[in-house]
């Protein structure tokens, strides 16, 4: 039975990834680390204009990596996706297990299917880091989803949902052929999504889930 940790920098993202896995790996065992601070931070320090990903958040990064694998985890989540640099770090201090990138699974699932990809995330940062995540040459349309994080702060999930259709529906204006979701938190409005513009819609935990199977032998 495999053990999978799951490090979460938003509340948010806590729920989604639980439920993508209950219900496409129920046998895996779960264990959930939050630290709601790493964000607040980061967008703390982008608006004083520091730097943000720096020493110290590399260090806590690897802290909460190394907690983990303590624990007998298999294999390693990280669940937002503002983080890259200090997650590739840290995956390359354990090349003896998967450590994930939020967005990794997603990337490579939307460039699989080709044609023009739209990017949507809730929270700003993650537009300044993870397009350099994907290939050189990716035809690549990206839009902040404004506001939607702050309605799912304030408890109003339909305002979230309707704010990213917003976004998706300018992307898919845009020429996007595929819309993916940067943040975990999303993940609650891709039926939506995809009900309303007719074109696939990836999440973050529905890729992520599947890609940890495959590298685990599950």
């Amino acid at each position: 039975m495999r053990r999978i940790a799951l490090i979460h920098a938003l509340a948010h993202s806590v729920a989604p990834i639980n439920q993508e896995m209950a219900s496409a790996w129920p046998e895996a065992v779960r264990m959930n680390l939050l630290d709601d601070s790493l964000s607040a931070d980061l967008a703390r320090n982008a608006g004083q204009g520091l730097e943000g990903l720096d020493a110290t958040m590399h260090r806590r990064f690897e802290s909460l990596s190394a907690y983990a694998e303590g624990t007998g985890a298999d294999a390693i989540l990280f669940t937002c996706s503002a983080f890259g640099p200090c997650i590739e770090a840290a995956a390359a201090r354990r090349p003896h297990m998967p450590v994930l990138k939020p967005n990794e699974a997603m990337v490579a699932d939307a460039v699989a299917l080709g044609g023009r990809i739209g990017l949507i995330a809730s929270f700003g940062p993650t537009l300044a880091s993870m397009p350099a995540e994907f290939p050189s040459g990716t035809d690549l349309v990206t839009r902040l989803a404004e506001g939607a994080m702050d309605a799912l702060n304030q408890g109003d999930g339909a305002r979230h949902d309707a704010l990213v259709l917003d976004a998706a529906r300018q992307l898919k204006e845009q020429g996007a052929n595929v819309i993916a979701l940067a943040q975990f938190s999303m993940a609650r409005a891709s039926g939506t999504v995809e009900k309303a513009l007719g074109i696939p819609v990836l999440t973050t935990p529905g890729s992520a889930v599947l890609a940890l199977r495959r590298q685990l032998g599950a």
